[in-house]
């Protein structure tokens, strides 16, 4: 028998069918995934092992979960047990520039309790972050998000900040209206790939205005954006932090009217107490040195 098939036999049986076994998996599974595995489970032992409307065990799929049952509860508290004869460890994924200067202050706070942490660090971008939480390959991203996770994926807002446009110190342009006025604008356009939030935003926020600007130099973060603008390549679209856009070289023009990009701390499952831990300075970091970015304090502007 594969035990995979097992496994989800296991989810199907515990929770009562398969769509519930799907919202209960531990990992991201489609519905018709574990349908077609369940199925080739019941070829391979030649019985039909539940009844699907109403859900109902079979005799034989009464027997098959009384002895496999004992070995799927017990995996957890066996990592657990196992566990606790090591160091600690955390796997953490953000862009370059959040790894670089914001997480070693909350990473250093969480040090103070936990002495024996073992950290990983990967920077990378929005779909890279995603995927490596969902496959497990880290235990926390820090990145743009701009819409609901399918489970497993968990998330935690952290900042909304504001998007602004990067100009050579030397433009002639005083603000971001300037560049759209006559039409079209005829600059460079330097963003992130088409497939980050920042750069959806700043589309979705032009459209709005009926402007059409495309990206012309696709950046692989917001230090080369930084850079390029500087250069004298064009315009680049960036957020509105001080460590992101200061450069003796670059002016700094609000934009006025578009959406925030909201950033947000996700991971899979139900946190562990270790990373509970995590989230939670991620959070005093963000009341602390962002206070009129964080989610409830906008919010509380607005209520007021």
């Amino acid at each position: 028998m594969n035990i995979h098939h097992l496994e989800l036999f296991y989810y199907v049986a515990t929770h009562g069918g398969i769509s519930a076994a799907v919202r209960h998996m531990p990992y991201g599974i489609q519905q018709p995934a574990v349908s077609s595995q369940i199925l080739m489970l019941e070829e391979d032992l030649g019985v039909k092992l539940f009844e699907r409307q109403p859900f109902k065990l079979t005799a034989s799929g009464t027997e098959l979960l009384a002895f496999v049952q004992p070995f799927f509860e017990n995996l957890q508290p066996m990592a657990a047990k196992l566990r606790q004869g090591s160091a600690p460890q955390l796997r953490i994924g953000a862009p370059e520039a959040i790894l670089r200067d914001h997480l070693p202050a909350v990473l250093q706070r969480v040090k103070q309790k936990q002495p024996e942490l073992r950290l990983s660090m990967r920077s990378g971008l929005q779909l890279q972050l995603e995927a490596w939480v969902r496959d497990r390959e880290i235990d926390l991203a820090v990145l743009p998000l701009a819409r609901k996770l399918p489970k497993p994926l968990r998330s935690l807002a952290l900042l909304r900040l504001p998007l602004v446009l990067l100009v050579p110190k030397k433009s002639k342009r005083k603000s971001a209206a300037e560049f759209w006025a006559a039409g079209r604008p005829a600059e460079p356009l330097i963003s992130l790939p088409d497939s980050d939030t920042l750069g959806q935003l700043f589309q979705a926020g032009l459209k709005r205005l009926d402007v059409t600007w495309p990206m012309t130099v696709e950046a692989s973060s917001l230090g080369l954006i930084l850079q390029y603008v500087a250069n004298g390549d064009g315009v680049g679209v960036s957020i509105g932090v001080p460590d992101l856009v200061q450069h003796p070289q670059v002016r700094v023009l609000p934009l006025e009217g578009f959406d925030r990009l909201e950033l947000s701390a996700v991971w899979q499952g139900e946190p562990s107490p270790l990373l509970q831990a995590v989230l939670d300075e991620m959070q005093r970091y963000a009341n602390q040195f962002f206070p009129m970015e964080t989610p409830a304090a906008r919010a509380g502007a607005v209520t007021a």
